[in-house]
């Protein structure tokens, strides 16, 4: 019960107040990433240092809450890490939406684990990862957009 309401209060104040959610006036990198299934659709930008470091994020468009908070989520804590240490949080984020990570894994991914019990809900693994996907696919460098229809 109480990690229920752990979820829904990070969920929801990443949803009404996000902190992230706003455009960059000149990103080095921009991803659209889209959900075809439910319309979920954002685009995500970063700032890259020429030493790898993630200087700044946002993200813009249209979604559930879900989507929308785990994006926001996921540039609180991917801002100011190394693009490989980005990648490393994705592989953990994706291992928490497998029901697969370590109790250290989950502490890795500070408010982005409230999102564990999706899970346990199909249809909204999508929504989840969305964001996860395209930061993967922009720190790869791969140009089209990405879409969570082959999860």
């Amino acid at each position: 019960m109480e990690n229920r309401t752990f979820y829904n209060e990070i969920l929801t104040e990443h949803n009404i107040h996000p902190i992230y959610k706003t455009k960059l006036i000149e990103p080095q990198r921009s991803l659209r990433g889209v959900n075809p299934s439910c319309g979920d659709d954002i685009t995500l930008q970063l700032n890259v240092s020429d030493d790898g470091v993630i200087e700044d994020g946002a993200f813009f468009g249209d979604g559930c809450a879900i989507s929308q908070a785990s994006a926001d989520m996921m540039l609180e804590l991917v801002i100011g890490k190394k693009v490989k240490d980005a990648l490393l949080l994705k592989d953990i984020f994706m291992k928490m939406i497998k029901d697969k990570v370590t109790e250290e894994e989950l502490e890795m991914l500070e408010e982005a684990g409230s999102l564990q019990d999706i899970s346990h809900m199909p249809s909204r693994v999508k929504c989840a990862v969305l964001g996860w996907r395209t930061l993967e696919a922009l720190l790869k460098e791969e140009s089209d957009d990405v879409s969570t229809e082959d999860i």
